[in-house]
């Protein structure tokens, strides 16, 4: 038997000590961006590699192209086909993902260290000499017009679409990576050849080294697998401004029958690289950010009308919105709107946050913050995110004691100049028939229909 005493909580010690390891930055003769990282904890090399350019690049009528054009580089390379890819990748243990955002395009391949260079050497292929065959494409397209159609029976996905597109109406932020059905629908092979030959460039891209090896040994694997690269295009797009419009302040998806109503609350609020980026992330675990938020705590343990409640940011370079999402029952449609409502306005004003809440947002920020960067993966990836927001090699560093310097006064600032629920805009995905009487004394004016997208 131990002499543990279980009857009383642990001491919590205070703040790891946290040490980023060195970034060393390079630019090789085709202009692509290079940044190594020495990782020793364990024999895996980690290469990713950002394109400028993620659906913020779609072309207007042709939403979902840049998602589409990622998808279909490892669909095979000169005579290999997609099995062969993937049977090369399996044989040096490699992991391989493309994920599209809004603002670039990122590939990840992680393998042993041993691997390395064949690692290095089949993504470099990917990129650079994807086949795109007729047959493949049919078949890609054809599988994200399927997931189109799957979203349109999820209440969530409905809301993620049209919330995007209240907030950012015609601009490329407001539709989401895999595009629209009427875009797919008409877009050709053609054009995405031609959208890869344009976007795919290396005076475009930054590409992120990381393992257990020298900064030089690690520059040598990105050297002799992607000095071949070329092209100097200019960027194909110039990302527009974000220029804020006055969409409505209430809007409904009709879902005849529903049980649930999916909600979305929030408005643009604020870019990535704002300096106050670390007090909107206190601000965000008092309000809604945590299971313990007051949100939350409102919505499902006092009121019990839902499973889950969080607001937070959809980080972008450009303006960026703050909302709040959860699933509640129809009949508590409206009474779940004015609490939402009320706790915007309220952490600026009647109700600022507490000493013990301030306590707790910081801590859970901070506590677990070097579990954020144990593998080459997450190394790798974090990186790049300094890299697509320009932020400096010392942001990681200085999280910690960023964000134990944020005081009461802080919080309430940036609630009251980034939160305002006089802007806030409120998706309601739900039996409208059954709510639209209580949704009147809400305030919110005549209710904008919207259709299944």
């Amino acid at each position: 038997m131990s002499g543990l005493d279980r009857s009383r909580p642990p001491t919590v010690v205070g703040d790891p000590v946290f040490t980023f390891p060195r970034i060393e930055r390079h630019t090789l003769a085709n202009g692509l961006q290079v940044r190594t990282v020495e990782h020793m904890t364990v024999p895996v090399v980690t290469m990713v590699l950002d394109v400028e350019g993620g659906s913020l690049a779609d072309p207007h009528g042709r939403e979902g192209l840049a998602a589409l054009t990622a998808d279909m580089v490892d669909e095979g390379v000169g005579e290999l086909s997609t099995i062969d890819i993937s049977d090369a990748m399996a044989r040096i243990g490699a992991d391989y993902s493309a994920d599209v955002g809004s603002d670039t395009t990122r590939f990840t391949l992680t393998t042993l260290t041993r691997f390395a260079d064949r690692g290095a050497s089949l993504l470099a292929d990917l990129l650079m000499r994807p086949s795109m065959r007729h047959s493949d494409f049919d078949r890609v397209r054809q599988l994200r017009l399927d997931r189109l159609q799957q979203l349109k029976d999820s209440p969530a996905g409905v809301a993620e679409r049209a919330f995007l597109r209240l907030m950012y109406a015609e601009h490329p932020y407001g539709h989401l990576s895999i595009g629209t059905a009427a875009a797919l629908g008409s877009v050709t092979l053609e054009e995405v050849v031609a959208f890869h030959v344009a976007t795919f460039q290396p005076a475009h891209s930054t590409l992120v080294v990381v393992g257990p090896l020298s900064h030089e040994g690690l520059l040598g694997i990105a050297q002799k697998a992607f000095s071949g690269w070329s092209g100097f295009a200019p960027l194909v797009h110039t990302p527009a401004s974000v220029v804020p419009h006055s969409p409505p302040r209430l809007a409904i998806v009709p879902r005849p029958g529903a049980a649930q109503s999916q909600l979305r609350i929030g408005h643009l609020s604020a870019t990535r690289n704002t300096p106050d980026y670390r007090a909107l992330l206190v601000m965000n675990a008092v309000l809604g950010g945590q299971f313990v938020s007051r949100i939350n705590l409102k919505l499902r343990e006092e009121k019990g009308y839902t499973y889950g409640a969080r607001t937070g940011f959809d980080w972008h370079r450009g303006l960026s919105p703050f909302s709040l999402e959860t699933s509640v029952h129809t009949a508590a449609t409206a009474d779940a709107i004015a609490d939402c409502l009320t706790e915007f306005g309220a952490i600026s004003g009647p109700k600022p946050p507490t000493s013990d809440e301030l306590a707790m947002a910081k801590a859970s920020l901070t506590k677990g913050y070097p579990r954020a960067f144990e593998t080459a993966e997450q190394v790798a990836r974090s990186v790049g995110q300094l890299a697509l927001y320009g932020l400096p090699d010392s942001y990681f560093e200085d999280f910690i004691p960023g964000v134990n310097a944020i005081g009461q006064e802080d919080v309430v600032d940036v609630a009251a100049r980034y939160v305002d629920p006089s802007r806030a805009v409120t998706l309601i995905v739900g039996d409208y028939q059954a709510i639209e009487a209580s949704l009147a004394p809400l305030g919110l004016g005549a209710p904008q229909i919207l259709p299944v997208e």
